[in-house]
């Protein structure tokens, strides 16, 4: 495999992967965006499609970069530059060799990473400190998250560490996980988790979590009680793990705590109240980072894990 820790000088490429979207940004080395893109992602086309909409994103963008950082949905082996498990979200995702494929495309060195994790590298270089620890959370269509510890961030076998939608949950007990398993707590503090929760309180018919978030702001008690039970849900997790991480900073992004103040307080209070008394001070706090946070994440990848060059692919 013909990849090199990253070791890059002059702008670079961010771009975030996601199910539905391609984003791309020229970030200088000052960290400023100096050009943006978008694209739909073609979920449905296959990964040889992907990697083709991935280097085109790049190309619309390019003005003299010399690497691409890639924040992208599934499990991603930083390493090896291959997602090991992914969702049906984009079909054929796993098993896709994501580094050295775009680098073959590109002609540029590639380095990437989860998306989750990629976005959470600039909330821990913030703290500062070699000793810096960070539990990050993104709760939106499902349950991300990343881990770091004495400031590394946490990978763990093939890429796995961080998913934290996988863990056991009480409060999903018997109900499907999009993994294959049941119990698990993106099955229910997840934004459809949150809306099957609704329905299944005997709610009326509802499609989406922003319309059970306008109930609850009305007055309805089923959907009031849905929100609280995703929230605390997430809260009591992710208290959990505070406690076997030790984190200076505890960050809570992705779009459903974006509802409204009912869902981050349940979550809050849930969270504190898991705690152990040295952690008792610790309250977790939204992304310090806007809209631009997963490309700025995905360039910070180029200088933090491995790039993949050009010819490395089999």
């Amino acid at each position: 495999m013909n990849s090199v820790l990253g070791s890059v000088a002059g702008p670079v490429i961010g771009l975030d992967l996601g199910g539905t979207k391609i984003a791309a940004a020229l970030v200088g080395t000052d960290g400023s965006v100096l050009a943006r893109y978008s694209r739909p992602t073609p979920s449905s086309a296959g990964a040889d499609a992907v990697l083709d909409a991935l280097c085109a994103a790049a190309r619309a963008v390019d003005r003299g970069a010399t690497a691409i950082g890639v924040a992208a949905a599934g499990v991603v082996d930083a390493r090896s530059g291959t997602v090991t498990s992914a969702t049906d979200s984009i079909r054929g995702w796993a098993g896709t060799a994501l580094g050295p494929g775009l680098a073959d495309r590109t002609g540029l060195p590639v380095a990437c990473d989860n998306d989750v994790r990629a976005t959470a590298g600039p909330e821990l270089a913030a703290i500062g400190g070699d000793s810096a620890s960070l539990l990050f959370a993104a709760i939106g269509t499902g349950v991300g998250g990343a881990l770091a510890c004495d400031g590394r961030m946490l990978h763990g076998a093939a890429g796995i560490a961080g998913h934290l939608g996988h863990l056991p949950s009480p409060e999903a007990a018997g109900l499907d996980c999009t993994c294959g398993g049941a119990g698990h707590l993106e099955a229910i503090a997840s934004g459809p988790g949150i809306t099957r929760l609704y329905r299944r309180l005997g709610g009326r018919p509802v499609d989406r979590l922003q319309t059970v978030a306008e109930r609850a702001g009305e007055g309805d008690r089923n959907a009031d009680h849905a929100i609280a039970t995703g929230a605390r849900a997430a809260g009591r997790a992710l208290g959990g793990l505070a406690n076997a991480l030790g984190p200076d900073r505890v960050v809570i992004g992705g779009g459903v705590p974006q509802i409204g103040p009912r869902y981050w307080e349940a979550l809050s209070d849930a969270f504190m109240g898991e705690l152990m008394p040295p952690l008792r001070h610790l309250c977790p706090s939204p992304p310090r980072h806007g809209p631009d946070a997963a490309v700025l994440g995905a360039a910070a990848l180029t200088t933090a894990v491995f790039l993949h060059r050009p010819g490395s692919h089999p």
